[in-house]
């Protein structure tokens, strides 16, 4: 089942943005998030319009950052915001079944998993972040530059495993982004 397309990439960046510059001046959250809004994507389902790939930390909350409320983004958390099949398999449940046309990576500087890469040296199941991790920075040690390595290698994963040269005509489009815990401002499309 494939649904409509709601919103077109371009669209949906625009109305991204827009909600950044709100949250900048926001002393609480913009989106709705109300009882009847619940209902109704409770009985309707939820039109996104757009994924968000983003690290799990907890100071990084996309629906507030963008002043989005309940149905409009799709989150999809994991520390590093490093891409694997799951990732790349909720992304293509959002494209395909919900008509999402932008899929943005949203990094963020003092990321604790980018600074495990280059600091450290972690074990167990750690190790399979960094080692990704470390395949995007390289022998990188800025972190500002790394983390938006590490954003670009995972956009790059994403439209290579799509294809996403063949998915213009529908305008699905992939873009890096990074959050600046300090002032909540997101540069786009690093």
């Amino acid at each position: 089942m494939t649904h409509e397309y709601r919103m077109s990439a371009e669209q949906a960046l625009d109305r991204l943005k827009e909600g950044n510059q709100k949250y900048l001046a926001a002393k609480t959250n913009m989106g709705d998030i109300s009882l009847e809004k619940r209902k109704m994507t409770c009985e309707n389902g939820q039109q996104p319009y757009a994924a968000i790939v983003t690290c799990s930390d907890s100071r990084v909350i996309p629906e507030s950052i963008f002043g989005a409320g309940i149905g409009e983004l799709f989150v999809i958390r994991v520390a590093g915001n490093v891409m694997d099949d799951h990732q790349l398999g909720s992304i293509q449940y959002a494209v395909e079944h919900l008509g999402i046309r932008l899929v943005v990576v949203l990094g963020h500087d003092h990321c604790g998993a980018v600074d495990a890469a280059i600091n450290h040296d972690p074990e167990g199941y750690i190790k399979f972040i960094t080692d990704e991790i470390r395949l995007a920075i390289g022998d990188e040690q800025d972190d500002y530059k790394a983390c938006c390595l590490n954003v670009k290698r995972s956009a790059a994963v994403i439209e290579s495993s799509f294809e996403i040269h063949r998915e213009e005509e529908h305008g699905l489009r992939v873009i890096g982004a990074l959050y600046r815990l300090a002032d909540g401002r997101v540069e786009f499309e690093i």
